[in-house]
């Protein structure tokens, strides 16, 4: 018997990007389906009853995932966080204190370029500079940054930013206050960030 009068749930897509696929393991291309349940008559939706919801589904692997995936960084977004945050940081360790120290530029150009930026020097380091002097914002690339770090990898972090005002000396008062804001866009407490300037510092008077 054909059933040509009911209820049925009818979805169509209302956005697609890029999101991480935990099933492919990698980046790919998603749409955003939006499902709302309709009277039909011979199977053409004519009186909307509400909506059911919205899902994620690769357009790869046909996996269907909770709207809060997108949520989550994808791997591009996770390879460029480092490099992006820690020449935030960098920046600001070296106006808080000498800017133009050789031994501190010399020691976050090193650890910049560590962090994936193979062509980071002087004349990047430079622009960085300027734009940071120009108001460019500092706080949002460490923001994502600490979503992606786990509590010892913060520490770590942290603890390069610390050796850039080392590298001329000891710490002053402003670079002290530096670590400690940029500790705080990472979420960690004040303890942690006086435990990770005092291994440094200890670190660099041994060494």
């Amino acid at each position: 018997m054909l059933l040509i009068f009911g209820v049925r749930v009818y979805y169509r897509t209302i956005g697609q990007g890029t999101f991480y696929c935990q099933r492919c393991g990698g980046d790919r291309q998603y749409r955003l389906r939006s499902g709302w349940r309709f009277i039909h008559l011979f199977f053409i939706p004519l009186i909307p009853l509400g909506k059911v919801g919205e899902y994620v589904q690769c357009t790869t692997c046909r996996g269907k995932y909770r709207t809060e995936v997108l949520d989550l960084p994808t791997m591009e977004q996770m390879q460029a966080a480092h490099p992006a945050g820690l020449r935030a940081a960098a920046v600001t360790m070296l106006q808080a204190g000498d800017s133009g120290s050789q031994a501190a530029r010399r020691r976050a150009i090193e650890a910049i370029s560590g962090a994936g930026l193979a062509g980071y020097d002087e004349a990047a380091l430079d622009a960085d500079l300027a734009s940071a002097s120009a108001g460019e914002d500092l706080v949002t690339p460490l923001n994502v940054l600490a979503r992606q770090l786990a509590e010892p990898a913060r520490e770590w972090f942290l603890a390069e930013i610390v050796r850039i005002g080392l590298a001329d000396g000891t710490l002053s008062d402003p670079e002290r206050q530096a670590v400690r804001e940029i500790a705080a866009q990472l979420g960690m407490t004040p303890a942690q960030t006086v435990g990770v300037i005092t291994m440094t510092e200890e670190g660099a008077s041994a060494g």
